[in-house]
């Protein structure tokens, strides 16, 4: 079975959120540094540093998370998604 565009779903992301995952991914899991991320998916440098950073520094959960509360999520995670999903401070 052929299965190159399958493959190029993952490797190739055009969409904004899956590209996102991806880099992260990459980053977090693959242990790949940034300058070989930023040159796969075409991206600055810079911009995958900001990525990392600010996925580290999230207030809340990524957009790619469901909008549920998922076992196994890291700690850190747990706590945003249940930080997201207070009602605002004076909503009735």
């Amino acid at each position: 079975m052929d299965d190159r565009l399958c493959r190029r779903f993952f490797a190739e992301p055009r969409q904004t959120l899956q590209r996102r995952y991806e880099i992260l991914r990459a980053y977090f899991l693959e242990n790949r540094s940034l300058q070989q991320i930023a040159e796969q998916f075409g991206v600055n440098y810079y911009t995958v540093r900001a990525l990392v950073r600010d996925f580290r520094r999230a207030d809340q959960p990524p957009p790619f998370l469901p909008s549920r509360a998922v076992d196994g999520l890291p700690p850190m995670l747990h706590r945003l998604r249940r930080k997201s999903l207070r009602p605002p401070i004076g909503a009735v």
